[in-house]
């Protein structure tokens, strides 16, 4: 993948927490679907949030330990997707486009720190 702008990530965090947001109100109303859907909104929508943070770093520590945010609640956003599948809320088909797009912003936030870190 080419690199991406700080620009473009900020795009592309805020267009993940907008199909969370969809997804989240087409979640059925059960109690375990809503408990679920909730956590996934707060992570799902926090990676944006997040790295806006990141991009305002004031030292190369502190963009090291804010970018590991970022990847964290990508990863927990893929964890909760995941939760959907297993538990029959969603088929893999509904949400794989949603899951794979957190897989990948966890891979690339995780690359993007460990990077940072050797220089």
């Amino acid at each position: 993948m080419a690199s991406m702008t700080p620009e473009q990530l900020r795009n592309r965090t805020q267009d993940f927490a907008l199909r969370i947001v969809k997804l989240f109100r087409s979640l059925p109303r059960s109690p375990e679907a809503q408990v679920i859907g909730k956590q996934l909104l707060r992570c799902g929508t926090s990676v944006g949030a997040n790295y806006r943070a990141v991009c305002r770093s004031r030292s190369k520590a502190e963009f090291i330990a804010k970018l590991g945010i970022v990847v964290e609640e990508a990863d927990e956003s893929a964890f909760w997707l995941e939760l959907l599948i297993k538990t029959g809320t969603f088929k893999k088909e509904q949400v794989e486009g949603l899951l794979n797009e957190a897989q990948q912003l966890t891979a690339l936030f995780n690359a993007s720190r460990t990077t940072t870190r050797r220089s």
